[in-house]
């Protein structure tokens, strides 16, 4: 495999965690999955007062401590496939912050994020808002039963709007409206193809599944 830390992107639902697994697996990478564990999570969901801050200064903190345990582990000895990307941090804390905590947060993510690895290639998975809504429920996740589908909605237009202006790495978009890799072994070895012929810049890649439906373009 070309790129040795590829991070596997894209808003609740679409996917990310299975399509990791099934790379880790293909290239013999070394998996990384972000922890989801919020102490707060539960009451953000219940849109409670304060906990939307407390959520995403949790989040950014173990993202943080997660990401330099990798760099200080020698991060290129042996391929790496993430979850997420440090970055996306930043729509989460654009999406439920005001304008006096967002302040806090800038200060803190500023210092943060010149310390922390970027991947060589990321690979961002894009679906409409219904299937979204759709896999989340399927997977039945405690801390994900109070989730509406206007915030689903919302996060997912946040995402497009972020990667559609994402240029720090290489960036494969994929639509998995239609798709999915985990039964598809065609759309599956395809996909390996089109992450070995990466180059630099921004590719798009719409499975067969996906052509009847809205393209892998950002709006």
């Amino acid at each position: 495999m070309t790129f040795k830390f590829i991070a596997v992107e894209g808003p609740i639902g679409v996917g990310k965690t299975s399509l990791v697994d099934l790379i880790a697996e293909r290239f013999e990478a070394r998996r990384v999955l972000e922890n989801v564990e919020n102490p707060f999570l539960h009451n953000f969901y219940q849109d409670r007062p304060g906990a939307a801050f407390q959520c995403q200064l949790f989040f950014l903190l173990s993202r943080f401590r997660q990401q330099q345990e990798l760099s200080q582990g020698h991060l290129f000895r042996q391929a790496l496939v993430c979850d997420y990307v440090f970055a996306k941090d930043k729509i989460f804390a654009y999406l439920n912050l005001d304008d006096s905590e967002l302040m806090l947060y800038e200060k803190l993510y500023g210092v943060l994020e010149e310390q922390v690895p970027h991947p060589d290639l990321v690979i961002y998975l894009q679906a409409r808002d219904e299937v979204l809504m759709e896999r989340v429920r399927r997977r039945q996740r405690d801390y994900e039963r109070d989730i509406s589908e206007r915030y689903v909605a919302e996060l997912n237009r946040a995402y497009n709007h972020f990667f559609f202006h994402y240029n720090r790495t290489p960036l494969l978009v994929i639509d998995t409206s239609e798709i999915d890799f985990v039964k598809s072994r065609n759309d599956l070895e395809e996909l390996f193809r089109q992450i070995q012929a990466m180059q630099k810049g921004v590719q798009y890649y719409i499975p067969l599944g996906s052509a009847k439906g809205p393209g892998g373009a950002r709006p």
